[in-house]
């Protein structure tokens, strides 16, 4: 397994040993000493999976302390253009994001800690995405920054996603404070 660490501090690419043949694949999706070595010592306490059609934007979400998530997000089927911006106050990278493709081929994770929101967008139809996190969804503290706030400098390369209300109704990043 290979931890890449990208210029956001603590946000880790997570690229699997795959090993392929004519029956199929298998790898290690989590190994906890490995992660360990790694830094990363988070404690999983429930995953998710969502289904999407293609172009649906789901985020950016975030679940403020004490409900705070540590995320480590994949997919299995399909494809994403996965986005974490650092919403930690007095981070030197606080509103910066990192972007990338995460699909069925590459197989690559993402590991993204508490004060990051997060979101992403389906390339493909009949996406699954997966998330394990650090703790458990809490209504109450469930947070969404918008997700196509210019100052975000996030590009989508989608001029019309499929969006919750939820998602349409997103604090403007100029306004938000954050809970970190």
């Amino acid at each position: 397994m290979e931890v890449i660490e990208t210029e956001i501090k603590d946000l880790l690419i997570i690229k699997p040993k795959v090993f392929a043949d004519a029956r199929g694949y298998f790898f290690e999706s989590y190994n906890e000493q490995v992660f360990k070595k790694h830094g990363i010592n988070a404690h999983f306490m429930q995953d998710n999976q969502s289904l999407s059609s293609s172009n649906v934007l789901r985020g950016l979400h975030f679940q403020a302390p004490p409900f705070d998530q540590g995320k480590l997000v994949r997919v299995i089927t399909g494809s994403v253009l996965d986005v974490a911006v650092d919403i930690r106050k007095g981070s030197p990278t606080y509103g910066k994001h990192v972007a990338l493709e995460l699909n069925e081929e590459n197989k690559t994770m993402f590991f993204i800690p508490p004060g990051f929101a997060h979101g992403f967008l389906t390339l493909r139809d009949n996406t699954i995405f997966s998330y394990k996190c650090t703790n458990v969804y809490n209504k109450e503290s469930e947070g969404c920054v918008l997700w196509n706030d210019a100052s975000l400098g996030i590009d989508w390369n989608c001029a019309n996603p499929v969006l919750s209300e939820k998602d349409i109704a997103g604090t403007p990043f100029q306004s938000f404070v954050s809970p970190f």
